[in-house]
């Protein structure tokens, strides 16, 4: 038997309150190797999870909807497809209005099986109360995803929409893959141990308060990686400092009891993402902040990107953050007023060169037609040398820049193809009032716009009633 102490605390401020404990027995241990996340089907391909938190189901408006278009040789491959909703077969509950299904994505393999599993967030869902919030497992197999149960929820009654950000990995440094879940206050973020079998009991987990920090929007964004290089994943948590709408981000560590021990201090942005980019070993953060100063004290004109480099101890304090607008010289574009850069991020290794590279979002380039911009990872840190912006209006990207597409918003670097070179994935939840999003090719000599292809929300099933917002998120 396991036992777990929930505890809770202050990110910013050292004040403790307990919570209950958790003495749970933890499922039996799996004997196959652990998935690659999103990796569904176990094919070596990772495939593409879209949530679409605005379709309506079944007349239902803003119940939400997930769209999984599985890896192919060529991508993204819309003719294999799984959708879910909570009114698909096997999934626990039912759709309703304003459910906001699909928010928030995170993907791992659970229990140890040998297929990722996909996990889903649900923040408007109706529980112990109104917008309780849930979070939907759905397993992986070897012909796709299906079967689902909820992720446990200790602390129902302190907090709200539960599931509105998600993060994955061994974040305990017992072996097993845990998840992070971000909510509204007086609970803020909470921690389910893992593994998580499809039945059974659980194996603890944890919450945390935040007296530092604002409990309107709370969590608002959840990023994980290897920082320190020691095996376990750190999280990167944003919010807002508590009496205003500035940005907060810090690094966690989730192994230490003692929250008020966890935590690093980052440049402030609103997303971000976790590779790395120089192959030291240690993983680094990217943080977005597409704000303007006058928003946000921390944002810029027209955004910013934030790279801070890893180390054995977290955060390498030893290295100056780089910063990156797109008035860096090298990087395409000027900064203006309204550009949303960094409104996404992501990390990966486009050319397989073994450093990761870097995709920025600028949904608010060109009158919120959008724009994303790759960098590529070198030896020190993110270069400009090879730097390209994509849009609608790119050769061989298909449609036409459209003011409010706000092409960006959400972007991925993932393999789809399994050549080990990451493909592109961009989100326009504006795209026609319904969304779509785009997947580009990785190449040995980086990005290619050609055989780039396209699909929206009627392409893989979603309804296009009312407005679904789909792309709202893409595999984390």
């Amino acid at each position: 038997m396991r036992l777990r102490t929930a505890a809770t605390t202050a990110f910013l401020t050292a004040v403790l309150t307990p919570l209950a404990l958790l003495p749970l027995t933890a499922p039996a241990a799996h004997a196959a190797a652990a998935a690659a996340p999103y990796d569904f089907n176990g094919d070596g391909r990772k495939d593409l999870a879209i949530g679409a938190p605005g379709a309506t189901v079944a007349g239902k408006a803003k119940a939400g909807a997930v769209s999984v278009v599985y890896g192919s040789t060529s991508g993204p491959k819309t003719s294999t497809r799984t959708l879910l909703t909570q009114d698909t077969a096997g999934m626990p509950g039912a759709a309703e209005a304003d459910d906001a299904f699909g928010s928030a994505l995170a993907s791992v393999d659970l229990n140890t099986d040998g297929y990722a599993d996909l996990l889903i967030g649900t923040p408007g869902e109706d529980g112990s109360d109104t917008n309780d919030g849930t979070v939907t497992i759905v397993w992986g197999s070897k012909s796709g995803l299906s079967g689902a149960r909820s992720l446990f929820s200790f602390f129902s009654s302190d907090y709200d929409r539960y599931g509105q950000t998600l993060a994955a990995g061994d974040f305990d440094n017992d072996g097993d893959p845990d998840v992070a879940v971000g909510s509204t206050g007086p609970i803020l973020i909470s921690l389910v141990a893992g593994p998580i079998g499809k039945s059974g009991e659980h194996s603890g987990g944890s919450g945390s308060r935040n007296e530092g920090w604002s409990s309107s929007p709370g969590v608002t964004h959840l990023s994980a990686g290897a920082v320190a290089g020691d095996g376990h994943s750190r999280v990167i948590v944003h919010g807002r400092a508590k009496g205003t709408d500035d940005a907060v981000t810090t690094m966690a560590d989730m192994e230490i009891s003692n929250y008020t021990d966890w935590l690093q201090n980052l440049p402030a942005g609103h997303v971000s993402a976790v590779a790395d980019i120089d192959k030291d070993g240690y993983a680094d953060i990217a943080i977005g902040n597409d704000r303007e100063t006058s928003a946000d004290p921390a944002g810029a004109l027209g955004g910013k990107v934030t790279v801070v480099y890893g180390g054995p101890d977290g955060r390498d304090t030893s290295r100056a953050p780089l910063v990156l607008t797109q008035d860096t010289a090298g990087v395409p574009g000027a900064s203006e007023k309204g550009d949303r850069f960094g409104s996404g991020v992501s990390l990966g290794d486009v050319n397989g060169d073994g450093y990761a590279d870097l995709a920025i979002g600028a949904a608010g380039e060109n009158s919120a037609a959008g724009a994303v911009t790759v960098l590529y990872g070198s030896a020190s840190g993110p270069t400009t040398q090879g730097a390209t912006s994509y849009s609608q209006n790119t050769a061989g990207v298909p449609g036409g820049s459209e003011k409010g597409d706000r092409f960006g918003e959400r972007v991925t670097l993932t393999d789809h193809t399994g050549d080990r070179r990451a493909d592109l994935s961009v989100a326009a939840p504006g795209e026609n009032g319904d969304g779509a999003v785009w997947s580009l090719r990785g190449t040995a000599t980086g990005l290619t716009a050609t055989g780039s292809t396209s699909f929206g929300p009627g392409t893989t099933g979603i309804s296009t009633a009312g407005a679904p917002a789909y792309g709202t998120a893409l595999n984390s």
